[in-house]
């Protein structure tokens, strides 16, 4: 039985699919790499959905580290993919079984200068080492809103949060970045080099490894590291009221609010849930939310709470695994009619067994800050027309359910599209199927040109390449 040809033919297709699936041999790379660093096959994705599939994970536990990685990659054919935190959703990752991960995961370090007026952030910092940083030193550094994203990821994308009503986006709170470009070099970019410092603020996965960032931070007094926030939960009867007085909000610099539909797996009841925060006292606080809160919330826990837990209301959602596309959409408007019919597809799909904890997000900051700044100083499109950023998460296991959350996904961001005209959106809240003009906006075509430029072999070409 053993001579036949069917069982060798099982053993050929066995051995074909294990070569197929074999590990990428990284012998020749261990040996360049400071004792600290790691190659294993270890690198965990918030989502599933369309996840990189790569032959080995490279942790470098240095910067140099990276370059060397890169070099090698380069060297050896080998197409490579940067993971920050790990959070990326979108489907433009193309990293098999003969391709590798460089995480930067071991690359997390937080450092001063004397007057704690500049910090230098490691390329794999997450947005709670450098908040705790922060506090620790009595400043407050602009990050994203999520504690287990990766702080430059967030950044680099634009640099969305809570503080930019104070401070601007985060790519305007950056002074210099450490990169190792597309032929494996390290070098320094500043202000000085006009095109790579407008590129990579806004589009740096398309031309280099960031392992480093020394960005602005700001001393405060220990007042200074506290505010108003806390959650407001509404019931669905109260949708419409709830997004009008959203939409009408006028957002001082002081102010931020998310709006989250959540669903209970338990009971499957719904909620709509308001995150406010307020930069300043409780009373200025529930001042500036009054029309929120005089719809009457059927539980309300704002507080005085400590910089540090400033974003505690997304640690249920940093749990990696499960599969979880994610939609996005760039808005200027609240349109409360709109809303309960997209509240009502998310409903039906929160509603399906499996994707109980499938999820809306639409997350509104102040804006005067960030408009005071030119569209032409960065690579960062739609600082003018967007005003709240939504999402809609289909949170699932079974790959076979994939049809189907497509098509919510789809119907939710398309009812999305329609009520404001526009197809724009944030490039870290986009899928992966969208133009590049609705990714890039005004600054496609000359970031096109400098991609020719800077990187002709398009070595940087996973994170909605151009």
């Amino acid at each position: 039985m053993f001579s036949s040809p069917l069982f060798k033919g099982l053993l050929a297709s066995q051995f074909l699919f294990k070569l197929a699936h074999a590990a990428v041999d990284t012998s020749s790379l261990s040996p360049l790499l400071s004792p600290g660093a790691v190659i294993d096959n270890n690198a965990p994705r918030w989502s599933e959905y369309e996840a990189p599939h790569p032959g080995a994970v490279v942790h470098p536990a240095t910067e140099a580290d990276v370059q060397k990685t890169v070099k090698w990659a380069i060297d050896h054919n080998i197409t490579f993919l940067t993971q920050n935190g790990g959070n990326g959703w979108v489907t433009t990752f193309d990293i098999e079984c003969d391709d590798i991960i460089i995480n930067l995961d071991l690359l997390r370090s937080v450092a001063f200068n004397d007057d704690k007026t500049q910090a230098t952030v490691a390329g794999g910092a997450l947005i709670s080492d450098v908040i705790q940083a922060a506090s620790s030193n009595s400043v407050l550094v602009a990050t994203g809103s999520c504690n287990c994203v990766g702080f430059l990821g967030a950044v680099l994308g634009g640099g969305l949060g809570v503080l930019q009503g104070e401070y601007g986006l985060g790519v305007d709170e950056l002074l210099s970045l450490n990169v190792v470009d597309a032929n494996g070099n390290a070098i320094t970019v500043t202000p000085s080099n006009k095109d790579l410092w407008f590129a990579l603020r806004g589009a740096a996965p398309n031309f280099g490894i960031v392992t480093s960032a020394t960005v602005q931070a700001h001393p405060v007094p220990p007042a200074g590291l506290t505010a108003w926030t806390g959650a407001l939960i509404f019931t669905p009867p109260q949708l419409e009221a709830v997004i009008a007085a959203a939409g009408n909000l006028s957002l001082t610099a002081q102010m931020a609010l998310t709006l989250t539909f959540a669903n209970a797996p338990a009971t499957n009841s719904q909620s709509i849930v308001a995150a406010v925060w307020y930069y300043g006292t409780a009373d200025a606080g529930r001042a500036a939310f009054k029309s929120l809160l005089d719809i009457g919330p059927v539980t309300n826990t704002t507080t005085v709470a400590p910089y540090t837990s400033w974003n505690n209301g997304s640690n249920n959602a940093c749990v990696k695994g499960g599969r979880r596309p994610t939609w996005g959409a760039g808005l200027q408007t609240m349109d409360p009619a709109v809303w309960r019919q997209v509240f009502d597809v998310w409903r039906e799909l929160a509603l399906k067994p499996g994707a109980e904890r499938s999820s809306i997000l639409v997350n509104a900051y102040s804006t005067e800050k960030v408009r005071s700044v030119s569209d032409a100083s960065s690579a960062v499109p739609w600082r003018r027309t967007i005003n709240f950023h939504a999402q809609i998460t289909a949170f699932y296991t079974d790959p076979a359910f994939d049809s189907r959350a497509i098509s919510y996904g789809q119907r939710v961001r398309e009812l999305w599209r329609k009520s404001d005209k526009s197809c724009r959106v944030y490039i870290n809240n986009a899928l992966g199927d969208e133009s590049k003009e609705s990714i890039y906006g005004i600054h496609l075509r000359k970031l096109t040109a400098l991609k020719r430029k800077y990187d002709p072999h398009r070595r940087f070409a996973q994170w909605f390449p151009l």
